[in-house]
């Protein structure tokens, strides 16, 4: 029987008319779709009739299915000969595991392709009115996650460091953690930084707190960041009141 091949695809932050025509065309010819929690679902409804769809959300404290077990049906539904599509939400390879994903199918040898993704950094803040960028206002960005995996032994992410060195701060999955995120924050930033936190980016329940590092840390301490949510840190937040239109 003839290998099939696996296709790693980035659906976007949400918003199903985000994905790209390339991952779409991908959906309506896959036979094996194993898609996550913050996959676009609304783009399943493309898939061909007899196509087998297989949930594999992940979210704090609850994984429907381990990572070694995604791995390991990828190869096995290729094996059989099958197409099969791996959708993610935002881009696979920006803190996503489709980088994973996709090494160890190579390395079983079976073909790999990957279909990037609009990011929920550049979509779920331009749907908030918040630009990364701005000539007058910030020349340089970094996106950072919020939580490391703890088995690296190590921290990677030495949030001060970043946050002195560049003019607008994103951070990814830092909800849980937010308290925390500020209070480091606060060492090396004025507390009245600007301050942006978008939960549920381009989706129907989108919703923006706008305030400043001082705030992060009471909107923390009051349970009010919600997951999945993006953190923004500085002064492009005040551009919104110039081009927000969407959320609350």
């Amino acid at each position: 029987m003839r290998t099939g091949k696996v296709i790693i695809v980035g659906g976007g932050p949400g918003d199903p008319m985000l994905i790209t025509i390339k991952g779409l065309e991908y959906i309506k010819k896959a036979d094996v779709i194993i898609y996550d929690r913050l996959a676009p679902l609304e783009v399943l409804k493309y898939a061909k009739e007899k196509a087998e769809l297989i949930y594999a959300g992940k979210e704090r404290g609850r994984h429907y299915m381990k990572q070694d077990e995604i791995n390991r049906i990828l190869v096995a539904k290729a094996r059989e000969g099958k197409l099969v599509v791996r959708l993610k939400g935002g881009d696979p390879y920006t803190f996503g595991r489709g980088e994973e994903e996709c090494l160890y199918v190579v390395e079983h040898g079976i073909e790999c392709e990957v279909v990037p993704g609009i990011p929920s950094y550049v979509a779920g803040l331009a749907y908030a009115g918040i630009p990364l960028t701005h000539r007058g206002l910030a020349s340089s960005f970094a996106v950072v996650t919020g939580q490391e995996d703890p088995k690296k032994g190590f921290q990677a992410v030495k949030l001060e460091d970043t946050a002195r060195s560049v003019d607008t701060l994103v951070i990814l999955m830092g909800a849980k953690r937010a308290a925390e995120i500020a209070k480091k924050l606060l060492n090396v930033l004025p507390p009245e930084t600007p301050v942006a936190v978008v939960m549920n980016a381009t989706t129907l329940h989108q919703k923006t707190l706008i305030g400043t590092l001082k705030d992060l840390l009471d909107f923390a301490n009051k349970n009010l960041i919600k997951p999945p949510a993006l953190i923004v840190i500085g002064k492009t937040v005040l551009l919104r009141n110039k081009l927000w239109k969407k959320d609350a």
